[in-house]
């Protein structure tokens, strides 16, 4: 007669048949129990770069003068940007447009005027010269300008900072969860990354609009506004598990 306990005191004829499932188990035996944990960090940091939005406008009845117009505004507003130098990391063209207004539906339908608009984004790296330059856009004749937008940079020392607090705190609270039973932590078997990224700053605090439409430019400078750069939060979490010595219960 077969003794039913013989099979299972020596799991080794079954290893064959279920080595695949028991390996991607997560759970440990009493003699090495494994342990879960999550680390989190967040970092609260100054930003390094502020983005703004530059819209310049034209209009006019004649297809050809309106664009003409529209592209010597355009200019001497990229001319104003490019003044300050290193002070401005990249500078882009978003979208342009040259957009018919046209009468009310009728027999007679014609094009009342010509609506153009071109938008520029700039990315500035020296916040000394970023009130300056926004007043002096906005002083500009149809000139729109929206923001700032503070922002890192994605290669930007904070998140490591804060990958490597969110993995240190998932050890840390690995160790006193090992503690509490009498045990202590024998070795990390995984650590998964969720990410850690850059929160996008509310549009409310952070942004801001100027818009100089309808006027003159005026020889003397405007002055310049006070922007105080909104500090950044930087999140990392990370999903760590261990195996630790058997508890002394």
């Amino acid at each position: 007669m077969t003794d039913p306990t013989a099979t299972t005191a020596d799991p080794t004829p079954a290893v064959p048949a279920t080595a695949g499932a028991t390996a991607a188990l997560p759970y440990g035996t009493p003699d090495t129990p494994r342990l879960a944990v999550r680390g989190e960090a967040r970092l609260d940091v100054d930003p390094e770069i502020a983005r703004i939005a530059v819209t310049v406008s034209a209009r006019g009845t004649d297809r050809t003068a309106a664009l003409t117009d529209l592209t010597r505004r355009n200019e001497q507003a990229l001319t104003l940007i490019k003044s300050y130098g290193s002070a401005i990391e990249k500078l882009e063209t978003g979208t342009f447009s040259l957009t018919p207004q046209l009468t009310e539906k009728g027999r007679h339908e014609r094009v009342r005027a010509y609506h153009g608009r071109v938008t520029h984004t700039a990315t500035l790296n020296d916040f000394t010269t970023l009130g300056e330059l926004t007043t002096r856009l906005a002083d500009l004749d149809l000139t729109r300008v929206d923001g700032p937008w503070w922002a890192l940079r994605h290669d930007s020392p904070a998140h490591r900072a804060a990958r490597t607090q969110a993995v240190r705190e998932a050890v840390q609270r690995a160790r006193e969860y090992a503690e509490a039973v009498g045990a202590r932590l024998d070795a990390l078997l995984e650590i998964a990354d969720l990410g850690a990224e850059n929160t996008a700053p509310a549009q409310a605090p952070g942004k801001r609009g100027f818009a100089g439409y309808g006027r003159a430019p005026v020889q003397e400078s405007a002055p310049a506004l006070d922007l105080e750069p909104q500090r950044q939060a930087v999140y990392a979490h990370v999903n760590a598990r261990f195996k630790m010595t058997r508890p002394v219960l």
